[in-house]
C-alpha cells in the first residue's frame, strides 16, 4: 500500500436461527440482501423442499444450520479497492505532486453496514500563494489607500520568508450604481462626493485592476492611481465583488495548485440576497463571471446581490480561502459570516489600514498551521464521522482537523462510513483539505443486488420442465405459469381456496394465492401466517407497552402465557408472594390478592398489603360504644338496636374474630372508667354478655378547688405587696444617704455665696459732727 495504511473495519450483526430475517417472509434475494447486514439467501434449488420459499432468507448460520451449506449462501461482503495511490509530496518523486493519500478509492457495502479508512495529508513546504487584494474605495477608505501605497513591496518581502512562489492582484469595490444606494442628479453622478467639496469618481461596483502577478512594482503602481467614490447608504456591495473574483478564475488568474486567498478590506457591512429588491432587482444572482472588456462588472445593476449560499457555494467549489479584514465596528458581523464560510477568517483592521501587513500575515500563519477536512459532493444516506490523528500524538474523536501543523507535517484521518439505505446508482464524492487542490475520490455502490441474478438459468427443468427461469435457486415463472416451480396455470388456480368464506377477501388481503394456497406477505410488525394468511404474532393486547406485557407469545391474535402469568396480557402474576404481608397474612387479613397485588375489602384499609386501617381497630374496639350505650341509655333495646345491631355485624365479620370464638373484653372509656364485658360469636351474631363499669375515679371537690384558689391568691397578693414595700423602703434609704453625702462634701463662703447676706449693716450718719467719727451698729 505504499506509504498510506489502509485498514478496514466491518461491523456486522449475524443472528440465530429463526432471526429477524427469516420473520419478514422475503420472497427473493434482493429482498433479502435489504432486510439488513446480516441476512443471506440460500440458492440451494432443492432447499424449499423442507421449507417455504421465505425460509431461504435468514442468517448465515442459520441457513447452515437448516442445510445450506456455504457456497449456495449468497452473503456479500463490504468490499474495498483503491483506483490510485501515490507517495505524499515532492519526496515521492511523482510528476504531479499529491499532498493526499490515497487519491481514489471505490467502496461497495450494504445497507446498515459501516466501513472505515484512514487517509494521510501532508502540509505542503514552499506552497505556491496567490493573494488578491480585494478593497473598498468608498469615501471613508480614502486614508487607508494612501498606507497601502508600499504594501506590494512589503508584502512580498515578508512572503518570501515564507515561499518563494508568491503572486498578487487587485479589485475594488462600492456599491450597484442605482437608487436608492446613490444620488442620481446629473452632478452628483458626476461627483458622488460634491456635497463634501471633494472630487471623487463615479460610483461603480466592482472592477477587477490587476491580475495575479510576482511583479510587485505593478501592485504598487495600482494602487497609486486608486481614487476613492462614494455612495448613500452604509453597507457596500462586498459580496457581489467576492462573487465576480470567485467566479471570473481566467480573469483573475488564479492558479490551479496555489493556496488562493481573498484579502477582503472593509470598515463597511455588505449587501446580501435581497437588499437589491429596495432598488428594483429581482432578479437572483446567477453565480456566474460577468466582467465586460474593461473588467468592471457589468450586471450590477441587473442582479441581486448573492446570498451567503450562493457565496459558499463558489468559494468552496474554487478552492478559495476567504481574509475578512474589517474595523473593529464590523467585526461582529463577518464573524457571523465566517462561521458559515468553510475556511474563512476574521482579522481586526485598523482606522487607516496601517496594519494590513501583519493582519494578512498573521491570517495566512494561521490557515498554514490547520489541516480541516471538507466534504464535498451528494453525501445523502450516508453517515460519515471522523477521527482526527495529529501530528503531536493526539487522537480527537469527532474532529476531522488538527492545528498547529508545521510545513512538511503528515497527520491521518480516520473515515467512518455508514450506508443507510440503497443507492439509485455509482455515488461520488471527494473529501478535501480546505484550502487544498488535491482531494481524495471515492465512488460508493450500494450492495442491494444479488450476484446470482447475474446468472439465471432460462426454461430450467426445475421449473416443472422448463415453465420458467431459475434465479438464486427459485423459480421465477414464465407468463401464465404460477407457484414456487411453476407448477400452476393462472386458469388452474382455485381461487376459492385461498378464501376462508365466500365473499371475503383472498388471503386475507395479506398475501398472493398460488396454487389454492396463500402465501403471506412480509410484515415489518411480525410474522404473518395462517391458512389464510389470517394470524400474527404481533396484534395481541400489550401491557405497558410490551407485547402480552413480556410475559407470553403472540399467536394469532391471543396471547399464550409464560409459566405463572395468566390474564388477557399475561400482566397478572398467579404467585400470592407478592401479597404477604409482614405478619405473614395474605393482605393483612383485610383484602384479596388480584394479579399479585392486594384488594382492600375491610373499610378503611389501605397500604400495599392493606396493612393501614385507623377505623378498624380490634374486636373489643368495635363493640365500645354499643356497650356504653346500653349502659347509658335508659331504654337500651329501642336507643342502641340500630347501632349495635351494625357494629356486631362488622365484628363477626373479622378475620381475628374467626379465629377465636370468644373474647373477655376490658376497656377504659372517656371518664377513665373501666369497662368489662364478655363477646362470644353463635350461629346467630355476636353476643355481649355481663357489661360493667367499675373502677370510676370520685369527681373533685369544687369547694375544695375554690377555696385554694382563693387562699393562693391572697397569699401571692401579700407576698408581692411585701415585697414592694420593701424595696421602696431601700430606694429610700439610698436616696437619704446620698443626700447627706453630697450636703457634707459642701462648703459655703460668704465672699463667693451669692445667696448669703450679713446680718450686720454699717452705714455713715452724715448729720453728726465731730473731731472723731461715731459709727452706729445697727443689728
Amino acid at each position: 500500500m505504499g506509504i498510506v495504511s489502509l485498514y478496514i473495519v466491518l461491523h456486522f450483526w449475524l443472528g440465530t436461527v429463526g432471526g429477524t430475517c427469516s420473520q419478514f417472509n422475503a420472497l427473493s434475494c434482493d429482498e433479502c440482501l435489504q432486510l439488513g447486514p446480516q441476512c443471506a439467501w440460500c440458492t440451494l434449488q432443492n432447499f424449499t423442499d423442507s421449507f417455504s420459499i421465505d425460509e431461504r432468507c435468514d442468517t448465515p448460520e442459520a441457513l447452515l444450520q437448516k442445510g445450506c451449506s456455504g457456497e449456495f449462501v449468497e452473503f456479500p461482503v463490504t468490499k474495498v479497492k483503491i483506483l490510485k495511490e501515490q507517495g505524499l509530496g515532492k519526496s515521492a518523486g511523482h510528476t504531479n505532486v499529491s499532498y493526499i493519500a490515497p487519491q481514489k478509492m471505490r467502496l461497495q457495502l450494504r445497507p446498515g453496514n459501516s466501513l472505515t479508512f484512514q487517509i494521510q495529508v501532508q502540509q505542503p513546504e514552499d506552497h505556491p500563494v496567490d493573494i488578491y487584494y480585494l478593497m473598498d474605495l468608498s469615501a471613508s477608505m480614502y486614508d487607508d489607500l494612501k498606507m497601502i501605497k508600499d504594501l506590494g513591496s512589503t508584502l512580498s518581502k515578508e512572503m518570501a520568508k515564507l515561499t518563494s512562489k508568491f503572486r498578487l492582484g487587485f479589485g475594488s469595490f462600492v456599491e450597484k450604481p442605482v437608487l436608492p444606494f446613490i444620488k442620481i442628479t446629473r452632478e452628483e453622478l458626476a461627483n458622488p462626493c460634491r456635497s463634501v467639496d471633494f472630487e471623487c469618481l463615479p460610483t461603480f461596483g466592482y472592477r477587477h485592476l490587476l491580475s495575479l502577478t510576482s511583479s510587485t512594482d505593478k501592485f504598487n503602481e495600482i494602487i497609486s492611481k486608486q481614487q476613492v467614490s462614494a455612495n448613500i447608504d452604509v453597507p457596500e456591495c462586498g459580496f457581489d465583488a467576492i462573487m465576480q473574483a470567485a467566479v471570473c478564475g481566467d480573469r483573475i488568474g488564479w492558479r490551479n495548485d496555489s493556496m488562493k486567498l481573498l484579502v477582503f478590506v472593509s470598515d463597511a457591512d455588505s449587501h446580501f440576497g435581497m437588499d437589491s429588491k429596495m432598488s428594483g432587482i429581482v432578479v437572483p444572482n446567477d453565480g456566474e463571471c460577468h466582467l465586460d472588456d474593461n473588467n468592471e462588472y457589468s450586471m450590477a445593476a441587473h442582479l441581486e446581490y448573492p446570498t451567503l449560499g450562493q457565496l459558499v457555494d463558489k468559494l468552496v467549489e474554487n478552492n478559495i480561502l476567504l481574509i475578512f479584514a474589517v474595523t473593529d465596528g464590523q467585526r461582529q458581523n463577518y464573524e457571523n459570516y465566517a462561521s458559515l464560510i468553510p475556511g474563512a477568517t476574521v482579522g481586526v483592521l485598523a482606522s487607516d489600514s496601517r496594519n494590513i501587513l501583519e493582519l494578512i500575515m498573521t491570517s495566512y500563519k494561521e490557515l498554514r498551521s490547520e489541516i480541516d477536512l471538507e466534504v464535498l459532493g451528494n453525501t445523502e444516506d450516508l453517515q460519515l464521522s471522523f477521527t482526527a490523528l495529529c501530528q503531536d500524538g493526539a487522537i480527537i474523536t469527532g474532529h476531522k482537523n488538527c492545528s498547529n501543523v508545521k510545513a512538511g507535517d503528515v497527520v491521518s484521518f480516520n473515515v467512518t462510513i455508514e450506508l443507510k439505505g440503497c443507492l439509485a446508482g455509482l455515488r461520488k464524492f471527494s473529501l478535501r483539505p480546505v484550502g487544498f487542490q488535491d482531494a481524495l475520490e471515492i465512488e460508493l455502490e450500494s450492495q442491494c443486488v444479488c450476484d446470482c441474478h447475474q446468472t439465471p438459468e432460462a426454461n430450467s427443468t426445475f421449473c416443472s420442465g422448463g415453465r420458467g427461469a431459475l434465479e438464486c435457486g427459485a423459480c421465477v415463472c414464465n407468463p401464465g405459469f404460477v407457484g414456487p416451480k411453476c407448477e400452476c396455470t393462472e386458469d388452474q388456480e382455485q381461487i376459492s381456496d385461498c378464501r376462508a368464506h365466500e365473499g371475503a377477501e383472498m388471503c386475507g388481503g395479506l398475501g398472493e394465492c398460488f396454487c389454492g394456497q396463500c402465501v403471506c406477505q412480509p410484515s415489518s410488525f411480525g410474522r404473518v401466517y395462517g391458512p389464510y394468511c389470517e394470524c400474527d404474532n404481533f396484534s395481541c393486547l400489550r401491557f405497558r407497552g410490551e407485547l402480552c406485557g413480556g410475559h407470553g407469545e403472540c399467536d394469532c391474535g391471543e396471547c399464550v402465557c409464560h409459566s405463572g402469568w395468566m390474564g388477557e396480557s399475561c400482566n397478572c402474576s398467579t404467585s400470592n408472594s407478592s401479597c404477604m404481608s409482614l405478619d405473614g397474612s395474605i393482605c393483612s387479613g383485610r383484602g384479596k390478592c388480584v394479579c399479585g397485588k392486594c384488594e382492600c375489602t375491610v373499610p378503611g384499609a389501605s397500604g400495599e398489603w392493606c396493612q393501614r386501617c385507623p377505623t378498624c381497630g380490634d374486636i373489643c374496639s368495635l363493640p365500645r360504644s354499643c356497650v356504653e350505650c346500653h349502659l347509658k341509655a335508659k331504654d337500651p333495646l329501642d336507643e342502641c338496636a340500630v347501632k349495635c345491631n351494625s357494629l356486631l355485624a362488622t365484628v363477626s365479620n373479622s378475620t381475628d374474630f374467626e379465629e377465636s370464638r370468644a373474647a373477655l373484653c376490658t376497656l377504659q372509656n372517656e371518664d377513665y372508667c373501666l369497662l368489662s364485658f364478655s363477646l362470644v360469636d353463635s350461629d346467630h351474631g355476636s353476643i355481649i354478655y355481663n357489661p360493667k363499669l367499675y373502677d370510676c375515679p370520685e369527681p373533685p371537690n369544687a369547694l375544695l378547688i375554690a377555696l385554694g384558689v382563693c387562699m393562693s391568691v391572697l397569699i401571692i397578693g401579700i407576698t408581692l405587696l411585701v415585697i414592694w414595700k420593701f424595696l421602696i423602703s431601700v430606694h429610700d434609704r439610698k436616696e437619704v444617704a446620698k443626700f447627706e453625702a453630697e450636703k457634707a462634701k459642701a462648703k459655703w463662703q460668704s465672699s463667693t455665696n451669692p445667696l448669703f447676706r450679713s446680718s450686720t449693716s454699717t452705714f455713715k450718719n452724715v448729720t453728726y459732727k465731730s473731731a472723731g467719727q461715731q459709727k452706729s451698729d445697727i443689728s
